[in-house]
């Protein structure tokens, strides 16, 4: 009779089982990505995508834009890199952004005026647990680039 096969059996039931420490389960709790950028040549786009819920009242209320768990805000900034600084870059934005799914929404931007700086901001539909692919399209200088990222939420 080999005994092994048993003792190794609770052995790993009793691990598991010690894993929550009789803890009642806890919601898993938002943490905000470090935001992003990406250059191309002198010119830098910030950029970012959160779920409005997590934004603080005062934010949410300089952007204009109503704290919800099923509404995502991306937000893009232009700057024009001048002597290792950042200055205000004007452009037009434009976004889609996948789901796992497969399902595509068009990002609908508006600017909003932050300090000296200009904002473009969009918001699109989300489901919890659910991963999101963003491709951003920039026209800034005479030229158009592309930034591709993606976020969990």
């Amino acid at each position: 009779m080999n005994i092994f096969k048993p003792v190794a059996t609770l052995t790993l039931l009793l691990l598991i089982a010690g894993c929550s420490g009789n803890q009642t389960p806890q919601p898993a709790v938002f943490v905000t990505p470090a935001e992003s950028s990406s250059d191309f040549g002198d010119l830098r786009v910030h950029y970012n995508a959160l779920p409005t819920a997590s934004l603080g009242d005062a934010v949410a209320r300089d952007y204009g834009v109503q704290k919800d768990s099923g509404t995502g805000m991306l937000v893009i900034a232009l700057r024009q890199l001048a002597d290792g600084n950042e200055v205000a870059a004007q452009g037009d934005v434009s976004a889609v952004v996948h789901d796992l799914q497969g399902v595509r929404q068009q990002v609908g931007f508006r600017t909003v005026k932050t300090g000296d700086y200009i904002d473009h901001l969009g918001t699109f539909q989300i489901s919890p647990r659910n991963t999101y692919r963003f491709e951003v399209t920039v026209k800034s200088g005479g030229r158009t680039e592309v930034v591709k990222f993606q976020r969990s939420f």
